[in-house]
């Protein structure tokens, strides 16, 4: 199949188009299905999207472009849209009026389901829709990863203007920063696989609901102090695999921090202040992963009273260095 198929079910809820050889996304193409929830096109040859080709969606919520030829975001999306993958692209920019007015919520609800694979004729009848009732519940997310994004191609405050969204996952890049101007309505921020070299005191700044960053696979070597405290509720920091030389700065602050991944590093120190705060019991949250392995320092050279906040001793991986 090349093209989006005429004639589809004007109460369909859930189309399922992946695995095909659509190039073009035209205006038009979606007419008619105003009832449709989520939209699925992965991997097929899309390069380009008309500009009102989603109009007509007005109850589209989840949003599957992953796996095809764009270069750029798509216009014009629906302002009911939760949900949006759009990994393993040609995306290169990000523009901050892409995102304008997507303020996404939580919706529950049941599907009619219609999927069309290769070798599928249409235009399908209604006897031909299969019906499947089940509840969902989506949350606001965006998937940008393996694209050949740079920082320079996201604009700044380019998802601000999703005031619900929740996660934001942009792995295996080109970018070298953090962008700038996320909404503070962020929970979750997965930036693994990039060339993130520095964490500076204004990369986190306004992410007070920030309860996990991932940044595992960079090549951090540096986080400024004080950065941390732009993320007082956070519960898992991973900087796995990058190239810092010491503990971040702040994890003793952080209340409510449970799990802190820094194996394979090329830290040589563990001070005995810089996980848990000076005395005992005033940590809300006990660490329950924390991981030191594959770094220079020696598990012999680290003081007993530096996990005094860790009250179940397998929540500590430590191993020797190669």
């Amino acid at each position: 199949m090349d093209k989006v198929p005429k004639d589809l079910p004007p109460d369909t809820m859930l189309l399922d188009l992946q695995n095909n050889k659509i190039t073009e996304i035209k205006d038009g193409d979606f007419k008619n299905l105003k009832n449709l929830h989520a939209l699925i096109l992965v991997n097929n040859k899309i390069s380009k999207i008309s500009p009102g080709a989603f109009t007509p969606l007005v109850k589209l919520e989840r949003l599957y472009l992953s796996k095809n030829q764009l270069k750029e975001l798509p216009e014009k999306m629906p302002k009911t849209l939760q949900e949006l993958r759009v990994h393993e692209n040609e995306i290169t920019k990000v523009r901050k009026a892409v995102f304008n007015g997507l303020n996404q919520m939580i919706v529950v609800g049941t599907d009619i389901l219609v999927t069309l694979r290769p070798g599928v004729k249409v235009p399908l009848k209604r006897s031909q829709v299969s019906f499947s009732c089940r509840s969902f519940a989506l949350i606001a997310f965006v998937e940008l990863g393996t694209n050949p994004l740079k920082s320079s191609g996201i604009e700044n405050g380019a998802f601000q203007g999703m005031k619900k969204l929740s996660y934001i996952r942009i792995a295996d890049t080109n970018i070298t920063t953090i962008p700038q101007g996320l909404p503070p309505s962020l929970t979750e921020l997965h930036l693994d696989g990039n060339k993130i070299t520095k964490i500076d005191a204004a990369s986190l700044k306004g992410l007070n609901n920030l309860a996990k960053l991932g940044l595992s696979f960079n090549s951090i070597s540096a986080i400024d102090n004080g950065s941390l405290a732009n993320t007082p509720h956070l519960r898992e920091l991973h900087l796995d695999n990058n190239k810092l030389i010491k503990v971040p700065g702040g994890l003793a602050d952080h209340k409510y921090i449970q799990v802190v991944y820094l194996h394979n590093n090329n830290i040589s120190v563990v001070g005995s202040n810089d996980f848990c705060p000076p005395g005992y019991n005033t940590k809300k949250a006990s660490y329950s992963g924390v991981s030191l392995f594959s770094n220079p320092v020696q598990y012999w050279e680290i003081q007993p009273s530096t996990f005094r906040c860790v009250y179940v001793r397998s929540a500590i991986q430590l191993g020797n260095y190669k």
